[in-house]
């Protein structure tokens, strides 16, 4: 019998290939059941909405949601009455009531000539990101006429205190809080709270706040200084992708949006490549890592979790790349080295 039941959400893009491959290997170390649901724009074209309460209601039954890909140009539109892919991005973390998003970034030694930066720099890398994910700007009331637009920006005590209490957790060492508080009130807050909860319970790990802009060109020029970088939603957002850069490719990074007690979600965090969709070369490792985050975070596989992990390493070890990284490897490939070195 399957252990854990798993929802499974394609989405859009080149979310059914990459998909289709984590499936092959999680089959390779575990049983697993799946239940596909249509998600995104995929779901507007069929429902014309892009999550629908038949799916909300499958992934809260669930034990894991793994999620693929959302968006395209296709569904791109300036009317805000107009249905869009990443609402139900928004929708199902609400719906999961997931606050805290984790994006681990570790540039691996095989992909270093993959990245932007110097070799020198990213070497020895190993670096959390700690969203938060269910509040700030991006939930906030929305306004709009024709000469004006506005988004309200709202954070509360509790929900500061407990995505602080996730990143002061998960580090070794230091936490870097971000915020705007030279500018913005919910920043002012944001430092006030963080700084209470450390001293009250985590005063054994460090602390530094830093400035959104200035933690970004830090980022790039000192990428080693920072263990767990805790930010709130639009700004979490930003630095997670920016640090993504790090490891050469956006096709590498997974993440896991964790809550209290319900079912996680696990997805990569690169788009739905429309442009490369169909072709069969879409980097599958972003999903497959995402994979060994629900195993890990989702099941407490922890070793099913690493051999994964291993095993990722260890075909890239071999030389093997996808277009993305510089190479001419298959989906399918790339896939396949993987099952081997499982």
């Amino acid at each position: 019998m399957a252990s854990h039941r798993i929802v499974t959400l394609p989405g859009d893009g080149i979310g059914p290939e990459i998909l289709a491959a984590a499936i092959r290997v999680l089959d390779a170390v575990g049983s697993f059941s799946y239940d596909e649901h249509a998600f995104g724009g995929a779901s507007i074209d069929a429902y014309g909405v892009p999550l629908t309460d038949a799916t909300t209601a499958a992934c809260r039954a669930a034990d894991a949601v793994l999620l693929a890909a959302v968006g395209g140009p296709k569904w791109d539109s300036t009317d805000a009455s107009a249905p869009r892919p990443e609402q139900g991005l928004l929708g199902i973390r609400k719906a999961l009531g997931l606050y805290a998003n984790l994006r681990p970034v570790r540039p691996l030694p095989a992909l270093y000539d993959a990245s932007p930066l110097k070799r020198e720099l990213i070497d020895r890398t190993d670096l959390l990101v700690v969203r938060e994910l269910t509040g700030g700007i991006y939930f906030g009331a929305k306004s709009r006429t024709d000469t004006y637009a506005s988004d309200l920006c709202e954070y509360s005590v509790p929900e500061i205190e407990r995505i602080a209490r996730i990143a002061f957790g998960a580090a070794r060492t230091r936490v870097t809080s971000i915020d705007k508080m030279n500018v913005l009130e919910t920043g002012r807050l944001w430092r006030e709270v963080v700084s209470r909860v450390h001293a009250e319970e985590f005063p054994n790990v460090e602390l530094e706040h830093q400035l959104v802009d200035s933690a970004a060109m830090k980022l790039v020029a000192a990428p080693r200084h920072f263990d767990v970088i805790l930010a709130d939603n639009m700004f979490g957002d930003i630095l997670s992708d920016e640090a993504a850069m790090l490891t050469g490719s956006l096709g590498m990074l997974p993440s896991a949006s964790l809550g209290a007690g319900g079912p996680g979600l696990f997805e990569p965090v690169h788009g739905s490549a429309p442009d490369i969709a169909g072709r069969g070369i879409a980097n599958p490792l972003a999903m497959i890592l995402s994979a060994a985050l629900m195993l890990r975070h989702g099941f407490s596989l922890d070793e099913e979790a690493a051999a994964l992990e291993s095993a990722v390493d260890r075909a890239l070890a071999a030389g093997l790349r996808t277009a993305d990284l510089g190479g001419s490897a298959t989906t399918a490939e790339m896939t396949e080295a993987v099952l081997k070195e499982l």
